[in-house]
């Protein structure tokens, strides 16, 4: 029966079950928050205000067309392709000879900046332009105004999409097996090859993947809604004058 070989499996493999499901997370985690980086930082660049003329006008339109071709060609092509390309097109053109677990996080890094350079250029042209104008009106560089008035903004609207993008790559990471990475994905292969339960076997990664996944959204709305605020505010007279808001907060019960 169905059932009793899903228990079977489960018993004589969950240790490499659960090396494949940490192997996943890792390389996921990892390569979201490296690529994040990578996304922040092409954001703000790509945002630079270019000047009317002048050598920095030349050399940021030079900086954000390689930016582009960058981007453009990572959202472009499959990251199964993009993997085969690194792993073995890089061994054979130029002798590299790269660990699979550091090139599965670099792949995934790589990729996920592309995407991620979008979204943060998005929420950062989301952001109000008085606030631009009085940072700038105060002395602030783009880059400190960045940092100080657009960044914290920007990152609380891009979260659902960050959040997206890992739960994107827990999922894609899956792709690697190509290259041989020992993620979920290829543990469930090497164990539906030795038991020929193919279906059995990959119930269970698929369950694996959906308890990842549904764990990692759930901990981002979690996030999302503390860095919401509170809903209610109390309201205090300071003596005869005006009202002032107060930090103290009264949270719905949710």
């Amino acid at each position: 029966m169905t059932l009793d070989w899903l228990m079977i499996i489960i018993k004589e493999n969950w240790p490499m079950f659960l090396r494949g499901a940490g192997m996943t997370l890792l390389i996921s985690l990892i390569g979201t928050v490296i690529g994040s980086i990578i996304g922040m930082l092409i954001g703000v660049i790509r945002t630079i205000p270019v000047p009317e003329e002048g050598v920095k006008r030349g050399l940021l339109k030079l900086v954000n067309a390689i930016l582009s071709i960058y981007i453009e060609f990572f959202r472009g092509t499959p990251m199964i392709v993009q993997a085969m390309v690194i792993y073995y097109g890089s061994a054979l053109a130029f002798g590299f000879d790269m660990d699979r677990v550091v090139a599965a996080i670099f792949i995934v890094s790589i990729n996920t900046g592309a995407y991620m350079s979008e979204i943060v250029r998005g929420g950062i042209v989301s952001i109000d332009k008085g606030q631009f104008e009085a940072a700038h009106a105060i002395g602030m560089n783009h880059f400190q105004t960045m940092i100080n008035v657009v960044l914290p903004q920007a990152i609380r609207n891009i979260l659902p999409a960050t959040g997206n993008e890992f739960v994107i790559n827990i999922k894609d990471t899956s792709v690697l097996n190509v290259i041989s990475v020992s993620e979920l994905f290829f543990q469930t292969k090497s164990i539906a090859g030795n038991n020929f339960r193919y279906f059995e076997s990959f119930f269970v990664a698929s369950v694996l993947y959906l308890i990842m996944t549904f764990t990692v959204t759930r901990i981002l709305r979690y996030v999302e809604r503390k860095l919401d605020g509170p809903d209610n505010y109390d309201m205090i007279m300071m003596g005869n004058q005006m009202q002032v808001e107060t930090p103290v907060i009264k949270e719905k019960n949710r």
